[in-house]
């Protein structure tokens, strides 16, 4: 007997008592035994605030990130264990390839994200800076930092992997230790993977525990500053809703739930259109993949009434094609559910679909499998049903395997409609070739879905590639309003920022500077003799400025920028039109001129520590800038970043462009790459 065990407080635990038995998918034999009973649930969430919380916090954003792609090398490297194991839950090697290197990939995602788009420190600049008085000595900015809580992440069975990756990754560049719950069915795939990221060492201790059993009492350990994730059923959803600490005691809880999530055949699709093998393919693979238990998958086949035969017909014809049964097999494409259990429950779902739609292919209760024993595993038949006009069902009854449901519209608006029936979902899908017709259409659907995938012939090869209609995707928010739960994960640094707080810091341009580790506008500059283009990272300091000697912008230059670069509009070479022009009232320069100009004031033309400018931010030109004017440029250094992974850093640089009377003519960031050392 195996008994999963629960990683907390730094140890492994194991229960005392047999625990409840959990079964291969495909032959029914015993996989694990699991139980929670004796664990100290108290001392996890104490252990998770003590000890995880502080370690990560102590930790820059960057070093978060470096450690979580440390952590996916290391998965790669056990991912074909993985792969047998996941072969027990019932997926193909194609399901296990979304859970397991979707899991591993949104990781590298998440901590790519991190290191190009969070700072090498522990507070995120949120927004520009907010003006508080006239004479500039009052401001505020906005600032994000990490929260003392815990996260506590109850996952649903089917995505063992990726499930708790996607929750823990953005938690853990956050600063937040996790507790991750994995549903019964398929925990053992994710103790598996918990086992061996704490075995790697990799993760600072604290930041990661693993609960293996009922979770009962759990929520009663959290407080104000803890967040729940919660992944499963809208039943389970409304309990964890009303717990008294979630309700009165601060606990946030964020919800993905039930989902009845369409897929829409535009009007303008024909027969003979490309657009209707891509619909059909979609459907079909929405159908097959996790033997469709996917919260994305394609529940309801939304498609004109003139066209519903002939997509009844494709439908069916490929699921003809699609062979069930051991997942291990070659020629196997749909392996079982995940449970017996769990069959008996898609059985019913069927049956209440039944009562206003007819079966057009598939057989609940019998299948023909393929190297595998149809009584002890828990295979069931693709079924396609279609409904009656008028149906209630098949918006309110979710099927939890691969079933989905015909449905008939006359119109875009009543496509629409039938959409919106559904209460909200995750995912929804259009195909079409008409602009006018994804417009409406998207539209419509957005204030009921979290994502919404358009697809034509255009774009559809890449789309199945990227996972089509039902794969989130590490950069987009997954959730959905409603019915889905009204929750968001992912989106890229927004699933990150779910768990910081913002907060609006008043202060004066100093202070803001120290607080936040970057140059607040109206801030003390520092000026040392020493070109700031001549310090390495080392060296250079937040603050340390450069002010330029004047230069006069002639007409000739005016003249000869045009000429050079073929920019003739009448603004730079035509007096007459410019003296008409309100805004100028005659010859100006280019704005591109000026900053040209301005680097040529500020650059340091020897061989020094700045490798190169890889950009400029936020170009705003205020003032125009007339022939003879004299411009002058403050560059301040505003941010530094260092490369944990190289042997430069960034380095971010405040330019202001300012006329001899002091008038702003230009601002905007100056971006370059600057060496940690250099020789003296």
């Amino acid at each position: 007997m195996t008994l999963l065990e629960s990683y907390a407080a730094g140890r492994w635990f194991r229960a005392d008592d047999e625990g409840a038995p959990l079964l291969d998918a495909v032959t029914g034999e015993e996989v694990a035994r699991l139980s929670s009973t004796g664990l100290d649930l108290g001392a996890m969430v104490a252990h998770a605030k003590d000890v995880g919380g502080p370690a990560l916090r102590a930790l820059t954003f960057h070093e978060r990130a470096g450690l979580l792609k440390a952590m996916a090398k290391d998965l790669l490297a056990v991912k074909d264990e993985l792969y047998e194991l996941s072969f027990r839950t019932g997926a193909t090697r194609r399901d296990s390839g979304v859970d397991i290197d979707g899991g591993i990939g949104t990781v590298f995602s998440i901590a790519s994200k991190g290191t190009r788009e969070l700072p090498n420190d522990t507070v995120h600049v949120d927004g520009g800076l907010e003006p508080l008085g006239r004479a500039g000595t009052f401001v505020a900015q906005h600032v994000w930092t990490s929260r003392p809580g815990v996260a506590v992440q109850v996952n649903a069975f089917n995505f063992p992997v990726w499930g708790f990756l996607e929750k823990l990754a953005p938690a853990f560049l956050a600063g937040s230790p996790s507790i991750v719950k994995p549903a019964e069915q398929t925990a053992y795939l994710t103790e598996a993977v918990v086992r061996r990221i704490v075995e790697s060492g990799l993760l600072p201790e604290g930041s990661l525990q693993l609960l293996c059993g009922p979770p009962q009492g759990l929520l009663d350990e959290l407080t104000v500053q803890d967040r729940v994730a919660f992944t499963g059923s809208a039943h389970t959803a409304g309990l964890l809703r009303n717990h008294t600490n979630v309700l009165h005691g601060g606990v946030e809880l964020t919800v993905e739930a039930d989902s009845l999530n369409c897929s829409i055949l535009g009007p303008d699709v024909t027969a003979d259109d490309p657009e209707l093998d891509v619909f059909v393919k979609g459907v079909v693979t929405e159908m097959t993949v996790k033997a469709g238990q996917k919260c994305t998958a394609i529940r309801r086949v939304i498609v004109p009434r003139a066209m519903q035969d002939t997509v009844a017909d494709a439908i069916a014809a490929r699921l003809a094609s699609v062979t069930v049964g051991d997942p291990r097999s070659e020629e196997v494409r749909m392996g079982a559910l995940v449970s017996l259990d769990q069959r008996e429950e898609v059985r019913k779902a069927v049956q209440s679909l039944r009562a206003s739609a007819d079966l057009v292919f598939g057989d609940p209760d019998h299948v023909d499998v393929v190297d595998a024993d149809a009584d002890r595993g828990a295979f069931i038949s693709p079924v396609l049903l279609r409904a009656h006009d008028g149906a209630v069902e098949p918006h309110d009854v979710e099927a939890f395997g691969p079933v989905s449901t015909l449905v008939a519209y006359d119109s875009v608006a009543d496509a629409v409609r039938l959409a919106a029936r559904g209460r909200g979902s995750l995912a929804g899908s259009v195909v079409t070739h008409d602009p006018a017709v994804a417009r409406e259409v998207v539209l419509g659907l957005a204030p009921w879905h979290g994502r919404i995938v358009v697809l034509n012939r255009d774009d559809a090869a890449e789309a199945a590639a990227a996972g089509g209609h039902g794969s989130p995707l590490p950069v987009l928010v997954h959730g959905g309003p409603g019915r889905a739960g009204g929750g968001e994960e992912l989106g890229g640094i927004r699933g990150v920022l779910h768990h910081l707080q913002r907060t609006a810091v008043q202060a004066s341009p100093d202070m803001l500077t120290a607080i936040t580790g970057r140059w607040t506008t109206g801030s003390r500059r520092t000026e040392d003799g020493v070109h700031p283009f001549r310090k390495s990272l080392a060296d250079l300091r937040v603050g340390d400025t450069i002010t330029s000697a004047p230069r006069t912008v002639s007409r000739a230059d005016i003249d000869h920028f045009a000429e050079f670069t073929g920019d003739t509009f009448y603004a730079h070479t035509d007096p007459e039109a410019a003296a008409q022009n309100p805004l100028f009232g005659g010859i100006v320069a280019h704005g591109y001129l000026v900053v040209s100009l301005a680097a040529g004031l500020f650059v340091d033309p020897d061989p020094g520590p700045v490798l190169a400018n890889f950009g400029v931010d936020s170009l705003r030109f205020l003032t125009p800038v007339k022939a003879d004017d004299t411009i002058a440029v403050t560059l301040t250094v505003k941010q530094i970043t260092p490369r944990t992974s190289a042997d430069y850093g960034e380095v971010r640089w405040d330019a202001l462009v300012a006329n001899a009377a002091g008038d702003p003519v230009a601002t905007y960031d100056v971006l370059t790459l600057v060496a940690k050392e250099w020789p003296a």
